[in-house]
């Protein structure tokens, strides 16, 4: 018995794919639309699998390194050239580096001791810095590569050790911090005014470690003290805010675009990111950005606002972005030592940090970007690729080559350390939540935890008040 079965034939006309001469283009077939084209999206897929792996082939951050006779403690922007920086020693050495050709312009013995800090003057032809000699001095940037470039323009002295400087942002004024958080005058030698809220009334009772102008409401500025604080003070009603923690903080930064984003380096080994304008709500507290295995010594943002670089005394730098937990990238090198300042460049392209190990190196901000003179195609394929990845980086193999760095030994094992410290801690919380009555234990909030308490210029203390 038989069966008839139905045969279909591919029929092609040779016309479409063959070609007349050796000498023609070949000919192919192609479907302009997207929309009937079946294997659109796994292609796609592949490419944007390619592009993040190509990403962490070519992710080589660092660039050189800035070599010092003793450990970098302080850094500064030029007010005019992108490509120059200032570094400051902890043996009082000031020196001027041009970062394009990693060559050193300028030299001078600023100070006797450490210099904690430096600031450059709005107008673009001076800056300052602070030292352990009680001192604050003006240099001319204009008369820096003279001759007589090892003078400073003025000194201002001080009757207690200058821990940090900031600047305002108009006018020709000045705060230092330490001891005392004093408003200067550039142009007089005495303070204007004095800012301590504490019970007595000539100083604070703990140094103040870091000072920082706000970059839009310039009236306004913050510091943070050895006593756990962070304070709001305000240069036209005296003191506004004070927020207590319950480490240390050794750093603060204000986001130059979201002025009211106020970000602070702990000891804890975490970066938190307030809102000033809830200070008093239980939401002040916006983002805590976790990584480091150590105290966080110093933080800066980008002039874009969208992200910030922390230095930490376990020896790597972290880019974070403003409104994520989790680092972006993590820089390292084998001989790095314990990162004491950080530095964003002001055309958002590179990152210097400062190390106890005699260097300042210098990173691009983005490991992967290609350096140097780009043609038309690569500017496309680039930004293709960028789409590719941001479009599937949900995808689970995607997500996981883009977040993976390989870490040194030290971090390695300093965070699983603290992975299983965070899990005992939260399990024994549980536990002792369980078997009390309801309500004993209240659960609070990780966003909450890191805050003791908050005291507004309303309810100041008297002489026999306590603070909290």
């Amino acid at each position: 018995m038989s069966f008839i079965k139905n045969i279909k034939v591919i029929s092609r006309n040779p016309d479409k794919y063959l070609r007349e001469t050796k000498y023609d283009i070949h000919k192919i077939q192609r479907n302009y639309d997207p929309d009937l084209h079946p294997f659109e999206a796994v292609r796609e897929y592949k490419l944007a699998l390619n592009a993040v792996k190509l990403e962490r082939v070519f992710a080589k951050p660092f660039i050189g390194s800035l070599t010092h006779s003793e450990g970098v403690s302080a850094l500064c922007r030029h007010p005019s050239r992108l490509s120059c920086v200032f570094t400051g020693t902890v043996e009082g050495e000031l020196k001027l580096w041009d970062i394009s050709k990693m060559r050193c312009d300028w030299t001078v013995q600023a100070h006797k001791g450490q210099i904690w800090s430096l600031v450059a003057a709005p107008d673009g032809a001076s800056f300052f810095s602070v030292g352990n000699d009680k001192t604050v001095k003006r240099w001319s940037l204009q008369q820096s590569l003279e001759e007589n470039g090892d003078l400073p323009v003025d000194t201002w002295m001080c009757d207690s050790i200058v821990t940090g400087i900031t600047h305002h942002r108009y006018r020709n004024e000045f705060i230092t911090c330490g001891e005392r958080v004093l408003l200067w005058d550039a142009n007089t030698k005495s303070p204007k005014s004095s800012y301590d809220w504490s019970t007595s009334s000539d100083r604070n009772d703990a140094s103040v470690v870091s000072v920082k102008f706000n970059p839009v409401e310039t009236d306004l500025f913050a510091s943070s003290d050895h006593a756990n604080n962070i304070v709001l003070y305000d240069t036209r009603a005296k003191e506004v805010k004070k927020l207590k923690m319950t480490l240390r903080v050794n750093a603060l930064a204000w986001n130059p675009m979201e002025a009211f984003i106020l970000t602070a380096a702990s000891e804890d080994y975490n970066v938190y990111s307030f809102d000033i304008r809830n200070m008093n709500n239980n939401n002040r507290v916006i983002t805590i950005h976790q990584g480091h295995t150590s105290a966080v010594i110093d933080l800066h943002y980008a002039p874009t606002g969208c992200e910030f670089c922390t230095g930490s005394y376990d020896r790597s730098v972290r880019i974070f972005r403003t409104h994520e937990a989790r680092s972006r990238d993590v820089y390292h090198t084998k001989r790095m030592f314990k990162v004491g300042c950080v530095l964003w460049s002001g055309d958002n392209k590179y990152i210097v940090s400062g190390s106890s190990d005699h260097n300042a190196r210098v990173w691009k901000a983005v490991s992967n970007e290609k350096m140097g003179i780009m043609r038309p195609r690569e500017h496309a394929a680039i930004n293709y690729s960028e789409e590719l990845k941001r479009k599937f980086s949900k995808f689970p193999q995607i997500s996981r080559i883009a977040r993976h760095r390989h870490l040194p030994k030290h971090i390695y094992h300093a965070k699983k350390e603290l992975h299983i410290i965070k899990e005992s801690r939260a399990r024994k919380e549980a536990n002792l939540r369980k078997r009390s009555k309801p309500g004993s234990v209240p659960y609070v909030p990780a966003r909450q935890k890191p805050v003791v308490g908050l005291q507004d210029e309303a309810d100041m203390p008297g002489p026999s008040q306590g603070f909290w």
